[in-house]
């Protein structure tokens, strides 16, 4: 995965959307900078500033000085690794394996092996190529050569079918005839959103289902911060013009409620991706990452309006109120082997969130490994954070 170092022309886009990345940096700097300005001995006497003020000595004239060219250096080193980003020469070459079944813009592709069957569901907004990233960092592909079949329902971009699409329609339409395609029954892992389609697919389709894996999803919206979440929800309005305009919620758009969720963190992870060695395995790995977050998918109008009023804005899943064709989604419901995913570090699906599914289905094997959203899933330490423990949950589970 590493590339040869040096300038070199630019081959991508991104951080998507620049412009609000480069915008939420130069906030907090210029904000960092203005106050410090007034500091001087008779600032705040806050324990922060207490402790400022005695590493200081004395040198409060200087505070502003320092914290300008501090704000200064993360900027510059914002820009030397986005720059950076933008000229690596790392490209995805994995092909596609082979579809088992096709309908419309989605795919159900076979990994092949032998042994039981997983299929994988991801999120709608994301590419489904995070469990199959990159050589050393597919996910499937260890799977199949650790004695599983791993399926991936690959759901595509959405065409003029999939943009009149409702949840229903993507749950007991379209994933309830990929399962119907798969070999018998199989073991269902959704990851993020795709576990909330699973879970609400399992729990009208047992005969179909052996057992269930979620990782990484989100159930209680409002449990780590209400506040935020019906702040998103309230965002429908504002958004009805692009959604009206082309039938779906814009990949920018939804980039945007991301950034909502950890405003300054992709500032950090490119100052931190400056100081790598462009031809080091772990910069090839970034860059692989952030190519598959920088390429989203566009969520359909009709179900980007379930999401933001009834998930974030009124929390239906855990209220009890989402309903997918007339039929209450409960996890409670489920009476099946189960395996929950919650990553620890998780900053897109707070662990507070995903938790309770592992509380609400009856003897489900809970998995809290030390990692991020995505690490968990194709990040350097996968493989002994999730794969490992997944394949020992499914290797377990009753013939």
């Amino acid at each position: 995965m590493a590339g040869a170092a040096g300038p070199g022309p630019l081959l991508r886009r991104g951080p998507r959307p620049l412009l609000l990345h480069l915008t939420l940096a130069m906030l907090r700097s210029s904000g960092s900078v203005a106050a410090s300005m007034p500091w001087n001995a008779a600032s705040p006497r806050s324990t922060e500033a207490a402790a400022i003020r005695a590493a200081l000595a004395g040198q409060a004239d200087a505070f502003p000085q320092a914290v300008l060219e501090e704000a200064l250096r993360q900027d510059r080193a914002l820009i030397a690794g986005i720059a950076a980003y933008r000229r690596h020469p790392f490209r995805r070459d994995l092909p596609d394996p082979p579809a088992l079944w096709t309908e419309g813009e989605t795919r159900l592709l076979d990994f092949g092996g032998t042994g039981p069957t997983v299929l994988f569901v991801p999120s709608l907004v994301n590419r489904a190529h995070v469990l199959d990233l990159a050589p050393g960092h597919s996910m499937l592909r260890w799977l199949a050569a650790e004695g599983m079949r791993p399926l991936l329902l690959d759901w595509g971009w959405p065409g003029e079918v999939e943009r009149s699409f409702t949840l229903t329609d993507y749950i007991a339409g379209r994933l309830e005839r990929a399962l119907a395609a798969a070999p018998g029954r199989v073991v269902l892992a959704g990851y993020c959103m795709g576990g909330l389609l699973t879970l609400a697919a399992a729990q009208r389709r047992p005969e179909r289902v052996a057992a269930l894996a979620l990782l990484a999803t989100p159930w209680d919206f409002h449990a780590a911060d209400a506040a935020q979440a019906a702040t998103v929800g309230r965002l429908r309005p504002l958004l009805e013009p692009l959604m009206t305009a082309s039938g779906a919620l814009p990949v920018d758009a939804l980039q945007v409620l991301f950034a909502l969720l950890d405003p300054f963190g992709v500032s950090a992870k490119y100052r931190s991706f400056a100081s790598l060695d462009p031809t080091s395995a772990r910069a090839g790995l970034f860059v692989a990452l952030e190519d598959w977050l920088n390429d989203g998918i566009p969520l359909a109008a009709p179900v980007a309006r379930e999401c933001l009023e009834g998930w974030y804005g009124a929390n239906t899943p855990a209220r009890g109120t989402w309903r997918v064709a007339g039929l209450p989604v409960d996890p409670g419901a489920i009476r099946m082997p189960s395996f929950v995913a919650v990553p620890t570090r998780d900053r897109i699906v707070p662990p507070e969130s995903a938790r309770p599914l592992a509380a609400a289905i009856t003897g489900a094997t809970l998995l809290e490994p030390g990692a991020g959203h995505i690490g968990m899933a194709a990040g350097s330490t996968a493989e002994r954070a999730l794969w490992r423990p997944f394949r020992e949950w499914v290797a377990g589970l009753p013939a």
